[in-house]
């Protein structure tokens, strides 16, 4: 019971979202964003903890000092930056949504569109992924992703509307599937679109990352090899009023080496990328989950404190 009532009420604080804080003024909106953000930091719960331990690994230190503890406020205040914006894009038009976007190399991504092959577009939890890609598709480039299942369904089914409002195909996260109608996509010419800093999976790859072993998705190199699209890495950030992103260079395919031998190449140069791209704007890396194995229940290693 205490578990369904915990659902419901997480279902109803997103529609509240979704149509009361769209309808805010949003000076007053971003206001109480913020003071939610920073309440929601004071509270020091494990959401937090366990995002300092992720700077910890970020920052190279050992144990959260006053460094830690400011850069964490931080993050909390563009991770509900990111929330009120999601709430609020649907009202966005147009020329908000391109005119307020600072994009670099993002030619690499059309000139391969343009000539019929598949772009896999590889994210972190950074900036705003979902203005991200609505930028993509009112560039003319609608695509497919995947979603995590929620919650009850009835928040998974709130989530799925919302990006596809947007122009966006969604896909559950679970189930061959899904990476079937992503690879069929990829064939067409059109672009995939993945979150992949954090494995939800059983057939994640062991990857280096700031110094220590993570988990990440094989998904996005699988497509890559199997179905001949760019494997292209994305990281993003906020400047001020505008969202940024920067478009990386492909990374290719190894000319040797067993298909798996491959995606665990690939799949490291992917956090390598990550790695800059996070080291060069960590307040807006949202990531409040466990990533490393050091920090998974049962390792036998002490993860910073």
């Amino acid at each position: 019971m205490t578990v369904r009532f915990r659902d419901e009420a997480a279902d109803a604080a997103y529609a509240l979202g979704w149509t009361v804080v769209r309808k805010t003024p949003e000076r007053a909106a971003r206001l109480a964003f913020t003071a939610i953000a920073d309440r929601t930091w004071h509270r020091y719960g494990a959401g937090v903890r366990q995002l300092e331990r992720n700077l910890c690994r970020v920052l190279g230190k050992d144990a959260v000092d006053d460094e830690v503890r400011v850069l964490s406020k931080k993050v909390m205040r563009s991770y509900f930056r990111y929330w009120l914006e999601v709430f609020r894009l649907p009202e966005y038009d147009r020329n908000r949504i391109v005119g307020k976007m600072r994009v670099t190399g993002e030619k690499k991504i059309f000139t391969n569109l343009d000539a019929g092959r598949g772009v896999v577009l590889a994210l972190p939890h950074m900036g705003n992924y979902e203005h991200a890609g609505a930028w993509l598709v009112h560039q003319g480039y609608p695509f497919t992703t995947v979603a995590e299942r929620l919650k009850p369904e009835s928040l998974f089914d709130r989530f799925v509307e919302f990006r596809e409002g947007l122009g966006m195909e969604v896909l559950a996260h679970k189930g061959a599937s899904a990476y079937g109608r992503m690879a069929r996509r990829l064939r067409e010419g059109r672009p995939v679109c993945l979150v992949v800093d954090r494995d939800l999976t059983d057939s994640g790859v062991n990857v280096e990352f700031f110094g220590a072993t993570a988990r990440m998705p094989a998904v996005s190199a699988a497509l890559a090899i199997q179905t001949g699209a760019a494997l292209i890495p994305v990281t993003l950030w906020y400047e001020g009023e505008y969202w940024a992103a920067r478009v990386h260079e492909e990374i290719p395919v190894p000319a040797d080496g067993a298909r798996q031998e491959k995606i665990r190449a690939m799949t490291q140069e992917l956090a390598t990328i990550f790695e800059g791209g996070i080291a060069a704007h960590p307040e807006d890396w949202h990531m409040l989950q466990k990533v490393w194995l050091d920090d998974l229940p049962g390792s036998p290693a002490e993860a910073p404190r």
